[in-house]
C-alpha cells in the first residue's frame, strides 16, 4: 500500500489494552502507509528535547514523577501534529487514553481543519493479555500488577471503544493472532474501507 498523497485513512488512532501489540503494529503500519507512528512517550521526549517553554513544563512534570495533566498533554499533541512530517497523516499510539482526551483531540484536529479517519481497536482476550505480559517477564510484571493495569485500562480507556463506535470511526481487529496476521487484518480493513 504505497503512500500517494493523502490516502483515505492516514489520520489514525490505535486503541488496545497493554499487551495487545499496538506499538508493534504502529511501527509496521507507519512504514506501510508512509506516515509517522507517534507514541505518547515519544511526544513527551521530543517536547523536552525541543527546549521550548512547553518542553520545560513537561520536563518539570516528568522529573517530579507526576503524570502529565490533560491540558499539557493536549498542548504537546497539538504541537506534534503541526510538525511537517505529520502533514500527510499519522498513527497515534497511546493518545487519547480517556474520553476527556478524546474531546481534546477532536478540538485540536478541528482547529487544524482535520478530523480522524479511523480508530483501529486491536482486541485481545484478557487471559491472552496476561499471558503475553508474563511472557515478557519485566521486573514489575506479576499477575496481580498486570491485572491492575488492565483494570485501569478498562475503566479509563475502554470507554473510547464505544465512543468511537458511535461516531462510526471504530474498526475492530482480532488481535488474538500472529503479528503478521494482525498486520494483514489491519491493512485489509483499511483497504476495504478506502
Amino acid at each position: 500500500m504505497a503512500k500517494t498523497g493523502h490516502s483515505p485513512f492516514s489520520r489514525l488512532v490505535l486503541l488496545g489494552a497493554p499487551g495487545s501489540g499496538k506499538g508493534t503494529q504502529a511501527a509496521r503500519l507507519a512504514i506501510e502507509l508512509g506516515v509517522p507512528a507517534i507514541s505518547t512517550g515519544e511526544m513527551l521526549r521530543e517536547a523536552v528535547a525541543a527546549g521550548t517553554e512547553l518542553g520545560g513544563r513537561v520536563e518539570a512534570i516528568l522529573e517530579s514523577g507526576a503524570l502529565v495533566d490533560d491540558e499539557t498533554m493536549a498542548e504537546v499533541v497539538a504541537a506534534r501534529l503541526e510538525q511537517e512530517d505529520a502533514a500527510g497523516g499519522y498513527l497515534l499510539d497511546g493518545y487519547p487514553r480517556t474520553l476527556k482526551q478524546a474531546a481534546a483531540l477532536e478540538s485540536i484536529l478541528a482547529a487544524q481543519g482535520n478530523e480522524l479517519d479511523a480508530v483501529l481497536f486491536i482486541d485481545v482476550p484478557e487471559a491472552e493479555l496476561v499471558r503475553r505480559a508474563l511472557a515478557r517477564q519485566r521486573a514489575d510484571d506479576n499477575e496481580e500488577t498486570i491485572r491492575k493495569r488492565l483494570a485501569v485500562y478498562r475503566e479509563k480507556t475502554e470507554p473510547l471503544v464505544g465512543h468511537y463506535r458511535e461516531h462510526g470511526l471504530l474498526r475492530e481487529i482480532d488481535g488474538y493472532r500472529t503479528i503478521d496476521e494482525v498486520s494483514a487484518a489491519i491493512l485489509g480493513v483499511l483497504r476495504s474501507a478506502a
